[in-house]
């Protein structure tokens, strides 16, 4: 399935770690910011991820000011798993939800890949970043299907700056 800018996103109802579900971020509803930011990210075996996610955790403050109200991290990780990640990549503020299903990661145009090597899952979802414009609908996304080749988060912020300042729309859907 293949998911266009301006179409609305698909559902996204999971359980963040520490408590709390992502239908508490008000995802794509515009509070805190005009947008939002889902990352969806391979999980415990990835050492891209945990750099990808120690920085997005760092820099929430730059996100908000770019016009990024909320911002998440999913994945198809286990609760247990998903508590190890925050606790051993130090994330302090940014939310990270886990459970995504294998339907669910495929409606949102996620690649999926099955286990090469010991420590990963059986199948899991490779990375995709998608901002929310804040009526739900998709804005603007990229998706891997490998753990290399992320657009960097200085891009994904100029980018939704520029959107802002030019009232630029999501472009792609033709």
């Amino acid at each position: 399935m293949t998911l266009l800018p301006t179409q609305p996103a698909p559902d996204l109802s999971l359980a963040l770690v520490g408590g709390g579900t992502t239908d508490d971020l008000k995802l794509g509803t515009g509070a805190g910011g005009r947008f939002s930011l889902v990352v969806f990210y391979r999980g415990l075996h990835c050492p891209i991820c945990r750099k990808q996610l120690a920085e997005i955790d760092k820099r929430l403050g730059d996100l908000r000011a770019a016009g990024i109200g909320r911002s998440v991290a999913v994945s198809m990780e286990t609760q247990d798993r998903s508590t190890r990640i925050v606790d051993e990549w130090y994330l302090a503020s940014l939310p990270v939800a886990y459970g995504l299903s294998e339907d669910s990661a495929r409606s949102w145009g996620l690649n999926l890949s099955q286990a090469i090597k010991d420590g990963e899952p059986d199948l899991f979802n490779e990375p995709g970043i998608f901002i929310l414009d804040e009526d739900g609908t998709l804005f603007w996304s990229s998706t891997a299907t490998m753990p290399f080749g992320r657009p960097s988060l200085d891009d994904v912020i100029a980018g939704v700056r520029y959107a802002q300042d030019h009232d630029y729309p999501a472009r792609g859907a033709a």
